[in-house]
């Protein structure tokens, strides 16, 4: 079945006028003039409620703390792990000590200097057991956080593991902070200044910062709720960059003062089961689902055929992991999707919901193919649409729901960031996906230091999320970022953030 955008358009109209769809543009406007010390750039959703980095969960709000927040380590737009907090690290040969020498000097956001007593209360706050699983699940093989003088804090675990480094890019924040919820203080190149919620959050370039500073002074980031109002907006002036647009935004872009960067958003979209709920609990009637769909025909309607292919739970920047070979397993076979639901029990199909978020258009286009599709098996898919805060509750955190279309992110560079999540007990298996199989794999993988074994581990988890369907893999989505053609320096990273110190005005020496 071959499908024009136009044509799909026209199939779902009628259908899309009883989902909820969020209303409104981009909140308030930009003065008018272009000022070189400010930027406004869109954003698709408001910030959690929280502002404490280390419980955050949406990717959306993670993305905007890596501006405010700093680790002992941080990443750069190759992927490479780079001193900050700490100016060194060195690593024991047995692998379990990690002794870091803190830079000098380096100023929170509230003026104070970083101590090792901040680096040690950020590292035990995460690594907490007392109300379940730690806030980061790595640092329950820490054995030991300890201050040999005012410049080093060592680290001990009990057990050596390779991954560990990438995990120091977790948040120093100051001991001193006692609502970090509501108050941001970081160490990073810009500083939280305010919220309006639903409209807007601001941030100032910190004078104090230990780094390369911010070139531009003020980063207003409007919320856009409607992604159909995005192009008006950029066109209007309202917003200078919007990241994530579509490629029919893009296109709509041609010829106006606005550049179109492309890269890839590092993220697993899928349509995400609830294996929890009837018949999602039953693993032929996943399958059916995954027989079902054409992944490259959602990519001609989503993006114009561009985006990647995925299997399982492994996006193609992870190279090392990432396999072609499981994107075959579920090649479309109408038939043999009608016999598995037979085989289930649903000879005449059924009917299910797909929430989706509704300040994402390609996840809401993902959908809409996916509904289209499953109607050759005879399943009926009906789409809501929910504004982020809902799915953010309902979905992910009470999971309270059938299905979802969505991305799935990875904080950092490392496979057990992408695979932890589906192991049985995770506070983050959204899925509700449980298999002793998968979590022996998955322990086998974090107790090994082989190289060679671990990914081999991993290897066997990927295939466990793929034989068992845990969930219907689509893409590695593309991603256009529109920016004023006045703004330069726009990076992309190999996860999801934005990096707004790296921007810059190309003719700053303009009179204003």
């Amino acid at each position: 079945m071959k499908m024009s955008r136009r044509l799909l358009s026209l199939i779902l109209a009628g259908m899309l006028m009883t989902t909820t769809i969020a209303l409104g543009g981009c909140a308030g406007d930009k003065a008018e003039g272009t000022s070189y010390d400010s930027i406004t750039i869109g954003i698709p959703q408001d910030l959690e409620d929280s502002l404490d980095p280390h419980i955050v969960s949406a990717a959306g709000t993670k993305e905007i703390l890596f501006n405010i927040y700093e680790g002992l380590v941080k990443y750069d737009a190759q992927g490479n792990l780079n001193a900050a907090i700490a100016k060194d690290y060195v690593i024991s040969e047995d692998g379990l000590v990690y002794t870091f020498t803190l830079r000098d000097g380096v100023k929170f956001h509230d003026g104070s200097t970083v101590t090792v007593e901040d680096v040690i209360y950020s590292i035990n706050r995460c690594a907490d057991t007392s109300n379940g699983d730690p806030l980061v699940p790595a640092f329950s093989n820490i054995a030991s956080v300890e201050a040999p003088d005012a410049s080093n804090v060592v680290i001990t675990l009990n057990e050596p593991d390779s991954e560990f480094l990438a995990y120091m890019t977790t948040a120093i924040i100051p001991a001193s902070n006692e609502n970090p919820e509501s108050v941001a203080i970081g160490t990073g190149p810009y500083k939280y200044v305010t919220r309006v919620p639903q409209e807007s959050i601001t941030l100032e370039a910190f004078d104090e910062y230990w780094g390369e500073p911010a070139h531009i002074q003020n980063v207003n980031l409007k919320i856009c709720a409607n992604p159909d109002s995005i192009v008006m907006e950029l066109k209007g002036g309202s917003i200078d960059m919007y990241a994530r647009i579509t490629d029919s935004q893009a296109a709509e872009l041609e010829g106006s003062n606005f550049n179109v960067l492309e890269g890839t958003m590092n993220l697993v979209q899928a349509l995400y089961l609830n294996n929890d709920v009837a018949p999602f609990d039953d693993v032929r009637v996943r399958q059916a689902l995954c027989y079902a769909i054409n992944p490259q025909e959602i990519m001609d309607f989503v993006s114009g055929g561009q985006g990647t292919e995925i299997g399982s739970s492994m996006f193609p920047a992870f190279a090392k992991y990432y396999s072609e070979d499981l994107n075959h397993v579920y090649d479309q076979n109408i038939e043999r999707a009608k016999e598995l639901l037979a085989e289930a029990g649903y000879p005449d199909g059924f009917a299910f919901t797909i929430t989706v978020p509704s300040n994402y258009q390609q996840h809401i286009w993902t959908a809409q193919v996916l509904v289209e599709e499953l109607k050759q098996i005879g399943v009926e898919a009906t789409i809501e649409t929910v504004e982020w805060d809902s799915w953010l509750s309902d979905v992910y955190v009470d999971r309270n729901y059938t299905s979802t279309v969505v991305g799935v992110d990875a904080p950092q560079l490392t496979a057990r960031a992408l695979l932890e999540r589906f192991t049985s007990d995770s506070d983050k298996n959204f899925v509700n996906f449980s298999s002793a199989a998968y979590d022996e794999a998955f322990a086998n993988a974090i107790a090994t230091t082989d190289d060679a074994e671990q990914t081999g581990y991993y290897e066997e988890c990927l295939r466990i999320l793929t034989d068992e369907a845990a969930n219907v893999y689509i893409q590695d989505l593309p991603t256009f970022v529109a920016i004023n053609d006045s703004i330069g320096g726009y990076e992309f990273y190999p996860i999801y953030v934005q990096d707004f110190a790296s921007l810059y005005y190309i003719d700053a020496t303009v009179e204003q």
